[in-house]
């Protein structure tokens, strides 16, 4: 089978890591007779040095062409000063608009050899194991207005998250939810 995969190395740890990621995904294809074809594509701090842009049409494109993405963090403080539309999270937040990613899974286990290096009592920890779905769309990550006003040390700052009844003719609520 022909994996194509687009690779989206980031910023800071992420290129180390998205490295690595990218060997083990070469040593399974091997041993169960797959094919990789990797695209490499910047996003975040990275695009912005080659491209002004944390996500460039052509970054969009060969995900969207993809079977699947691989991404490494996003995020370096040499940007802080940007504005907030050309900051590196901005291209992460753009593309999982982009690709329609809802939300992601964040699963929660507790290891017995981790139990007590836990800030929480090892018979309050023993056993978790959870998933925590967390939704990527909405709300305050794409609030309208935003804005962060003041010099550092007496900012301020405003996130905006509205809320209303859904109706039959709601196009912003899944259909299921309806």
């Amino acid at each position: 089978m022909l994996l194509n995969l687009t690779i989206l190395p980031g910023d800071g740890i992420g290129p180390e890591v998205t490295e690595q990621a990218v060997l083990v995904l070469q040593a399974v294809a091997e041993i169960f007779g797959h094919q990789l074809k990797l695209e490499h594509k910047n996003i975040g701090g990275a695009a912005l040095s080659a491209a002004n842009d944390p996500l460039p049409a052509d970054t969009v494109q060969a995900c969207l062409a993809s079977s699947a993405v691989l991404m490494g963090a996003v995020g370096n403080p040499a940007f802080d000063h940007y504005p907030n539309h050309l900051r590196p999270e901005a291209g992460l937040l753009r593309l999982r608009r982009e690709l329609g990613a809802y939300a992601n899974l964040r699963p929660a286990t507790c290891f017995p050899a981790l139990e007590d290096s836990s800030p929480l009592r090892p018979e309050l920890i023993r056993g978790t194991d959870i998933m925590i779905v967390r939704e990527l769309l909405g709300g305050l990550y794409f609030g309208e207005p935003r804005s962060i006003e003041g010099e550092p040390g007496s900012r301020i700052a405003t996130n905006t998250m509205t809320y209303g009844e859904p109706s039959s003719a709601s196009p912003a609520l899944p259909s299921s939810w309806r």
